[in-house]
């Protein structure tokens, strides 16, 4: 049963599934018992998945330090984060793009998660940046202040009570992930893309090896264990990255993504896909669940 009509998200980050969250919700059969995020980023699939009431518990994993501390700030200790954002954001009235330097020149000695949080709600496109020294680089989106402290708070303590007490959160390889999982867990992957790694905006820390991937999936097949993957797409007829093999015998879907900002800027109309691969076996479970799901959501209608 669905928790929520709104779904609350604490920070802005570029590449979340976001918007694709709800039609991606229809791969993710009722009743699972754990759901994995190897490549956690913004968690916008297990807030989605906690909101509609689908899994029972949560493991929210990234390789990313900083951003693994601000994800057990926001669940473990939302009072204190939505407190520190507060003291950040009003601090910087007046001097925003100074006190923006500030923050993020702390933030590179430290790590603090409100300072990173602080970062992201400001910075351009709320994209991760860095440099070749591995700092974070990324320069304030001078339009905007950044999410106001109200609406942070209401948004952070949404998804703590949605996920507390019953979310794991680690820091470490997707690999090590992947070989704990069980056929009882459910593993949604949304893996930095090709065509965003080792380039000179360092966008992601590290990219994901394509034949170690395809390794891991093959080795997560030979187990049993259900999983589906985001992993590049198309605009137009432009394939983006390489197709994940037909070796794996995977179903392969295609998720409508909006229109290409980039082709409207040069004139053009093209739609843009996301690729979405499921495990062997998945297709007829989700079907079977999206059925008795339609038949009790019309029982329901019924009796009201």
């Amino acid at each position: 049963m669905r928790k929520s009509s709104r779904i609350a998200h604490p920070f802005p980050y570029q590449g979340s599934k976001r918007r694709l969250a709800p039609s991606l919700l229809g791969y993710v059969p009722c009743g699972v018992s754990r759901f994995v995020e190897p490549f956690a980023g913004s968690a916008a699939m297990t807030i989605a998945v906690a909101n509609a009431g689908l899994a029972n518990s949560f493991w929210l994993n990234d390789i990313h330090d900083p951003l693994v501390s601000l994800w057990r700030a926001i669940i473990e200790l939302p009072d204190d984060l939505c407190n520190d954002y507060r003291r950040l954001w009003e601090d910087q009235i007046g001097r925003d793009r100074e006190f923006y330097n500030e923050v993020r020149d702390r933030f590179n000695r430290s790590h603090q998660p409100a300072d990173f949080l602080y970062l992201l709600a400001r910075c351009v496109k709320a994209a991760i940046r860095y440099n070749a020294k591995g700092e974070f680089n990324n320069s304030p989106d001078k339009r905007r202040l950044g999410m106001r402290p109200d609406a942070m708070e209401e948004n952070i303590k949404s998804v703590a009570a949605l996920l507390q007490k019953h979310t794991r959160i680690t820091c470490g390889s997707y690999v090590d992930v992947l070989r704990k999982c069980t056929p009882q867990d459910f593993v949604y992957m949304d893996p930095p893309y090709q065509g965003v790694c080792d380039t000179h905006n360092h966008r992601y820390l590290a990219g994901v090896d394509y034949d170690q991937f395809v390794s891991a999936l093959e080795e997560l097949n030979s187990r049993d264990v259900p999983f589906v993957v985001s992993y590049d797409g198309r605009t137009g007829e432009k394939q983006h990255g390489r197709p994940l093999p037909k070796s794996l015998k995977l179903i392969h879907h295609e998720v409508f993504a909006g229109r290409s900002t980039q082709s409207t800027l040069l004139g053009r109309s093209e739609e843009t896909f996301e690729s979405v691969y499921l495990s062997r076996g998945l297709g007829d479970q989700v079907k079977a669940h999206a059925a008795k799901r339609k038949k009790r959501e019309q029982l329901e209608l019924f009796q009201e």
